[in-house]
């Protein structure tokens, strides 16, 4: 029978794990305070305006508010946050927000429409990574102070450059980088120009549900409940543990040592599944398994080269033997659940038909190409049967796997061949992804949006120039209809193998309630843990 391990064995050597450095002594945890297991190493920083990875928006998201939210039951409806009630001009460029006045942030300030002018404001001038969501409304850091201003305390205007969809102006501010930090706090602990970003990187000013004690990369993040924000329940404390393996992760579960597991593959799953002491909290999740071919190498910029490698692949295989509870083969930019998502599977392995493509790309001897990749399973997993899926074709690849936040480096200063990495959706409407994917406007080093396309050194004038089309298209029908082609056409016309969309799993001790998970990942939330 064809099972995980001897598909493994059949396409790579199978990863092993040491549990050399696991403690031997376990007690069940304190009831004030939840310990969660987790991979921890996806983050670069805490800061907000800054943080643009899933482990680090969740985090933030839980420190911090926004103007409005996704709705975790149903993330197509926005919902109030610090804003309760907002009005769109009747020309289409301007947006008014009036904010709550009992909301106060963690130091005891009230929450004002000047935090949020100040907030909105500090993501555009600071122009990190996730900037380009706001920045696509005309902001600039030449302008934006007299495009997002405070008209009273509780009052907020936005003023945008062009007619925008007021729908898909909200979605935007619900993301991450729509938090609101607490601007007085913020202005005390920069320094020089940074607008306080090297003190928010470990540290928080925001009203959220709870407030960062600490973070030690690589080994732990500690949160108090926020004694000025909503929660209510009975855990005072959370401390997020990093531990890699997703065996280490269970054994501490069953053990009493952790609360919460957060990246149990499929075989602990399996262990768990029907076992009344657990409560599985599961959400499918807006986070696509990819490849990207830097094209800078010049043997990865062939279109050819692009195709050959998706037919290389065994999607179903990987899916049926490696990760078949915690994702699902999907092969489009646009996540499943999406509006607009298609969920066309035109790729399959075919190795005669991905020769023909090396061929005829005047490779017909091969190459060798290195892959980067999270040293986190499943990933050590996959990226093994991807190496041998691709040394079929004659594509000789060299493995490279490193903590996340390394990996994400790298591929942010373009300096990658092959990588094997995530992408995870900002908000929920199809631009997030299609943006990403497809948009490039800039391709020097320099750029000032720097997209998933841009980081692969892609640029493709005529599928920016659709994207911008489908994002002001304001025909809800036709809308749909641009984005499905345009998928169709960058499935077979990028250097984008997508693979896979994750399933996202809490797995909990049963007297844990509380945990909620969602599509997006600063939608995870612990604003309703308990425990009993």
């Amino acid at each position: 029978m064809l099972n995980r391990r001897t598909f493994l064995a059949s396409s790579a050597a199978a990863s092993f794990f040491s549990y050399s450095g696991l403690s031997a002594a376990f007690a069940d945890t304190p009831k004030d305070i939840l310990v969660v297991v987790q991979q921890l190493d996806n983050m670069t920083s805490l800061d907000p305006h800054e943080s643009f990875e899933a482990v680090g928006s969740e985090i933030s998201s839980n420190c911090y508010q926004k103007l409005v939210k996704a709705n975790i039951d149903k993330p197509s409806e926005i919902i109030g946050d610090l804003a309760e009630s907002w009005e769109a001009g009747a020309d289409g460029k301007t947006m008014t927000f009036r904010l709550r006045k009992d909301a106060k942030f963690a130091s005891g300030q009230p929450v004002t429409a000047e935090d949020a002018a100040f907030s909105l404001q500090r993501a555009v001038i600071m122009n990190k990574g996730p900037a380009f969501i706001i920045n696509q409304f005309g902001f600039t850091k030449d302008n934006v102070a007299e495009r997002v201003k405070a008209a009273d305390t509780h009052t907020l205007v936005l003023t945008l450059q062009e007619p925008t969809s007021p729908s898909f102006l909200l979605y935007c501010l619900s993301a991450n980088v729509g938090s609101v930090v607490d601007k007085k706090v913020t202005i005390e602990k920069a320094q020089a120009d940074d607008l306080g970003n090297g003190w928010l990187r470990q540290n928080t000013a925001g009203s959220g549900a709870w407030v960062l004690r600490s973070w030690k990369p690589s080994e732990s993040i500690m949160l108090d409940a926020n004694p000025n924000g909503q929660y209510k329940g009975n855990i005072k404390r959370i401390i997020l543990r990093h531990i890699v393996d997703p065996s280490a992760q269970l054994l501490m579960l069953q053990k009493g040592d952790a609360d919460v597991a957060r990246n149990l593959t499929t075989e602990q799953l399996r262990t768990l599944q029907g076992d009344t002491n657990y409560n599985l909290v599961q959400s499918g999740v807006a986070s696509l398994m990819v490849i990207s071919m830097n094209q800078k190498n010049p043997k990865l910029a062939k279109p050819q080269v692009w195709q050959a490698i998706k037919w290389a692949l065994d999607y179903q295989g990987i899916q049926k033997n490696i990760v078949p509870l915690t994702h699902i083969v999907h092969q489009t930019m646009v996540p499943k659940g999406f509006p607009g998502a298609i969920e066309d599977k035109p790729f399959q392995k075919d190795v005669a038909k991905a020769k023909a493509l090396i061929a005829e790309a005047g490779l017909a001897d091969g190459f060798e190409v290195t892959m980067d990749h999270y040293s986190a399973q499943p990933y050590p997993d996959i990226a093994q049967t991807i190496q041998a899926n691709l040394a079929e074709i004659g594509i000789r690849v060299k493995l490279m796997a490193a903590e996340n936040r390394q990996v994400l480096t790298k591929m942010r200063a373009r300096q990658h061949d092959l990588i094997l990495t995530a992408w995870g959706s900002d908000y929920f409407d199809p631009n997030t992804n299609v943006e990403a994917f497809c948009v490039n406007t800039d391709n020097g080093e320099e750029a000032r949006n720097r997209t998933l396309a841009w980081r692969s050194t892609w640029q493709d004038k005529q599928m920016t120039d659709r994207s911008a089309e489908a994002l002001k298209e304001s025909d809800p029908t036709k809308r749909v209809a641009l984005y499905e082609t345009l998928q169709r056409d960058h499935m077979a016309n990028s250097p984008f193998a997508i693979m896979l969309q994750g399933i996202t799993t809490a797995a909990c001790r049963k007297d844990v309630t509380g945990v909620r998970l969602g599509t997006l990942s600063d939608t995870h939330s612990y604003a309703g843990a308990r425990k009993a």
